[in-house]
């Protein structure tokens, strides 16, 4: 038993081979052919198993067989020929390497039909020819009837099993042509007449050919037990490699798509699904692919959608939409500017100014968000934050303190710049702005204008740092610990003192 499994995969495994390139198209051929030659072979072997005690003196057995011998070496070649005729134009853009024409590539994806419906008419042709010898050189003209009505049966089965072949063989051109010419729903041989062929090799046409076979008038005493079991070797063979070929039509894309939106699930955009079929699983294909792109360009869009207007301001508006509006908060404003940036930017040039502000920026930004805040807006060489708004946040005034002493510390490590950092807190109106064509979020209150206030004052300070008291009475203990009574100040546009805190030195 253990050995079935493995057939099982090498089978799979030979089945995964498709040729490409110029080869593709007479390899399909070659295939077809020896698919007619097997089912040739099997339909001889059958009717030598039925001569078998029929009423058959056999004396126009020899030009029955020289017939049949005589139109396979007439019809073979022909079909050859005819098969790569009617698909000269697929073989020409596969061996030239070039894109194919929307006209090209519906011609190619004709290639199974057009293999199967020539091994069809080769088979009908056959089947007439035989069985007419048969009629006038045997001395019971039903035999020629017999002889017809097997061929006809022997060539359904081969035709049926040349076109799934041709259909799992031809799988590369397929993906090729369906690039130049999707799928767009006008079906043809989708899943169901796939299904619907298989059915009639594994079952249609043996029970069919098993009834004539004691229907036979030519032998009335019926088949011999040869022939029953042979036929019944056979349907088991070519229902095994109907079964195995549509399974795989259908299985195998079927598998690569769940493959896909897994990797989807995951976060991985960049995945697409190769579209080898014509029919609704081509379809589905497309589909896939299609959704896939729509959510990379989504993605994208709020990749630089967040890095705009900020994550949680992003996040905000792909639940709640875009409108004006807003909502009163209490908030915790941090304010951070350069000191002395005009100077800066004559003495290093605008090419090195913008180096520094980025850099700048970086500390600012990773520090902010790591503390759940928002950097709301950059202002040339000064940037607002927020923190508790758009979304709340269990500690704005905690994590607006520890944010500007650790962009102090980081910024006076570097050594570049000098800079200034306001903290303050309170209410504020916190929402959409603007026109309905152009909005922008903002936080608009007395703390955004006492934090910007404070920056100007903190850049005389040692710690380059200083708050509002209503900011460090806010925060957590743990932070509030790090900060110390500073000066008393007025500040500019605030006509009452203002006591100011900074951080703890040491």
């Amino acid at each position: 038993m253990r050995g079935v499994p493995a057939a099982a995969r090498r089978l799979d495994a030979a089945l995964e081979w498709a040729p490409t390139g110029r080869r593709a198209v007479p390899v399909i051929v070659v295939l077809a052919v020896a698919a007619n030659l097997v089912g040739v072979a099997t339909v001889a072997l059958l009717l030598v198993g039925l001569s078998v005690g029929a009423r058959d003196d056999g004396g126009g057995r020899t030009v029955i067989v020289l017939t049949a011998l005589g139109y396979l070496a007439v019809a073979l070649p022909l079909g050859v020929l005819a098969g790569l005729r009617l698909q000269r134009r697929t073989a020409a853009w596969l061996a030239a390497g070039r894109r194919p024409t929307p006209e090209d590539a519906a011609r190619a994806l004709r290639l199974p039909v057009d293999i199967a419906l020539l091994a069809a008419v080769t088979w009908l042709g056959g089947a007439v020819l035989v069985g007419v010898v048969g009629a006038v050189v045997s001395p019971f003209p039903l035999v020629g009837l017999r002889l017809a009505l097997a061929a006809l049966l022997g060539g359904v089965v081969t035709a049926g099993v040349t076109y799934l072949l041709a259909v799992r063989i031809a799988r590369a051109v397929t993906v090729r042509a369906l690039e130049a010419h999707p799928p767009t729903g006008a079906l043809s041989l989708g899943v169901r007449p796939r299904l619907l062929l298989t059915w009639g090799l594994t079952s249609g046409v043996p029970l069919l050919a098993l009834t004539l076979l004691f229907l036979d008038p030519s032998n009335p005493e019926g088949p011999n037990e040869t022939a029953i079991v042979f036929l019944t070797v056979v349907a088991l063979f070519v229902g095994l490699l109907a079964t195995v070929l549509t399974g795989r039509s259908v299985g195998a894309p079927l598998r690569d798509l769940r493959r896909a939106v897994q990797r989807v699930g995951a976060g991985d955009h960049e995945v697409r699904v190769p579209v080898d079929d014509a029919g609704e699983i081509g379809l589905l294909q497309e589909g896939v692919n299609t959704m896939v792109a729509g959510l990379a360009e989504r993605e994208r869009l709020r990749d630089l959608f967040g890095r705009h207007v900020g994550t949680p301001v992003a996040q905000q508006a792909l639940v709640t939409g875009a409108s004006l509006g807003g909502e009163v908060r209490t908030v915790a404003a941090l304010f951070v500017d350069i000191a002395g940036s005009t100077s800066l930017v004559l003495r290093t040039g605008p090419e090195q100014m913008v180096g520094l502000l980025n850099r700048f920026f970086a500390v600012v930004v990773d520090t902010v968000e790591g503390e759940g805040g928002l950097v709301n807006k950059f202002e040339g060489d000064a940037a607002l934050c927020v923190f508790g708004a758009p979304t709340s946040h269990p500690d704005p005034a905690g994590a607006a303190l520890r944010a500007a002493r650790r962009i102090s510390a980081a910024v006076q490590a570097a050594g570049e710049l000098d800079l200034g950092v306001g903290v303050a807190c309170g209410p504020v109106w916190a929402g959409q702005v603007g026109a309905a064509s152009r909005l922008e979020y903002t936080v608009i209150g007395d703390p955004v204008n006492e934090a910007a206030r404070l920056s100007d004052l903190a850049k005389d300070q040692p710690g380059r740092a200083s708050s509002s008291e209503e900011a460090v009475r806010a925060a957590g203990d743990d932070e509030a610990l790090h900060w110390v009574t500073g000066a008393v100040a007025e500040l500019r546009g605030r006509h009452q003192p203002t006591r100011t805190w900074v951080p703890r030195a040491g």
